[in-house]
């Protein structure tokens, strides 16, 4: 047992110092994977080697690959501003606008992805009168929900990582799962956060010019916004018509969709990497450009970030380690409670630090509870996973940072910085208990 805990504590060290140092954490644990694996596992260098995960690598290359062409040949612009010029001026669905534009383009690969609509989406909110608070918990929303689509990294890793360990999770169900939990949470962020804060603008306005002597302009009037810039400068842009290259992009993303679909319905199990690599690689012939330029927004960081975590884990399973963890969360007396504790420890985590690596890293420690606890393995694994990402506003983390850092108004910044805190940690409580009773205890019941 001394070996076992002493890899764990490697494990947990290692982490820790790497998340600290701002370095990626799987290239620090692939070495060190290798040296636990040769000194403390006697294992051969190749056996821990085949622990990395090829099949995880092809699906995040292939899909990355396949959505940077969309990129770089102007499609995604292209369909963002299509979509918000037939939203016009109807500021109510503003919020409820940019939670699917953000979904959308999170569900392209990369979730961080999302974040592009930020300085957008904060600066209309800032010109309509939305609370940026209710605008920076739609895009939040909305980036965590199509992180879990079978296109976009939280996806991928939860559902890839589930499937080598043999426990039958449909991509789809884990999708629809993320999508119904944080439309629930956009619906509380609207009945919290939708009073309008124009009267609010209006009169700091007012005060400041009656201060200063000057005339009150009439709203509705200037062409000039609260901070000195020309409101059609945030205007959305009325887009032409498409090029033929992105119109090819639409009807590739379009099969991709159609594709993981209606192969996922019948039964079959797509290999969603292959997909993507075969339509980037005709998106490719027909834009060498476009495919030349997507090759930068490969997630190699992802790729690296997941393979080295993946590879210990791999060690540690190899040692008896997972197994040794199941037997101390059978301890405890109640799988549930060691359910509830694990999705909160993935959530605290998480609200700190990535939340790739959680993902990759608590999913695996996840199985013994499964296997010993009678908990239906995709709803431990779905409720992990959500719990990891829905905290992710948090303004310690990169997305609520962005969100933070992307407020117009200066003075609303502290007040963005405290609520998101809040709201992020509230996530830590809410989310594990509201799981654990919609989706692990009625799943054990139906088990």
């Amino acid at each position: 047992m001394t070996g076992q805990l002493v890899a764990l504590g490697i494990f947990v060290a290692v982490f820790a110092i790497a998340a600290a140092r701002n370095v990626n954490i799987g290239i620090v644990l692939f070495p060190i994977a290798a040296l636990v694996g040769l000194w403390l596992a006697d294992m051969s260098l190749e056996e821990v080697v085949a622990g990395f995960p090829l099949g995880i690598l092809v699906l995040l290359v292939g899909v990355t690959y396949f959505f940077g062409i969309a990129h770089s040949n102007g499609t995604i612009d292209w369909l963002i501003d299509t979509s918000l010029a037939k939203v016009g001026n109807r500021d109510a669905i503003l919020p409820s606008t940019f939670f699917v534009l953000t979904a959308a383009v999170s569900a392209m690969g990369a979730p961080l992805g999302g974040l592009v609509m930020a300085p957008m989406g904060m600066s209309i909110a800032r010109k309509r009168g939305i609370d940026p608070m209710l605008m920076a918990l739609s895009m939040g929303c909305g980036l965590s929900a199509g992180a879990f689509a079978p296109t976009s990294l939280f996806g991928i890793i939860t559902w890839g990582t589930a499937d080598s360990a043999g426990i039958e999770l449909s991509p789809l169900l884990l999708f629809a799962v993320a999508l119904v939990v944080n439309l629930v949470l956009l619906a509380v962020a609207h009945a919290l956060f939708s009073r309008r804060r124009g009267d609010r603008r209006e009169s700091r306005l007012e005060r400041t010019l009656v201060a200063r002597g000057s005339a009150l302009p009439e709203y509705g009037q200037s062409s000039l916004s609260l901070d000195g810039r020309d409101d059609a400068d945030d205007a959305p842009r009325v887009p032409g018509r498409p090029t033929p290259h992105q119109v090819l992009t639409m009807v590739c993303m379009a099969a991709l969709v159609v594709a993981v679909v209606v192969m996922a319905l019948v039964g079959l199990d797509p290999d969603i990497g292959v997909i993507g690599f075969g339509l980037g690689a005709l998106l490719a012939l027909a834009d060498p450009a476009a495919g030349k330029a997507a090759m930068t927004r490969i997630d190699w960081g992802s790729v690296l970030l997941v393979g080295g975590i993946i590879t210990y884990v791999g060690v540690l399973t190899q040692m008896g380690v997972i197994d040794l963890l199941g037997e101390h969360a059978a301890e405890v007396g109640s799988p549930v409670v060691a359910a509830l504790l694990l999705c909160a420890a993935a959530g605290l985590i998480s609200a700190f630090a990535s939340t790739t690596g959680m993902l990759a890293a608590l999913v695996p420690l996840a199985l013994p509870l499964i296997a010993d606890g009678g908990i239906p393995g995709w709803a431990m694994i779905c409720a992990i996973g959500v719990c990891a990402s829905i905290v992710d506003v948090s303004p310690f983390s990169t997305v609520g940072a962005t969100y933070v850092a992307t407020t117009v108004d200066p003075d609303e910044r502290p007040r963005m910085t405290s609520l998101l805190t809040r709201w992020g940690l509230s996530m830590v409580v809410v989310g594990p208990v509201a799981l654990t009773l919609t989706l692990i205890l009625p799943g054990m019941v139906l088990s």
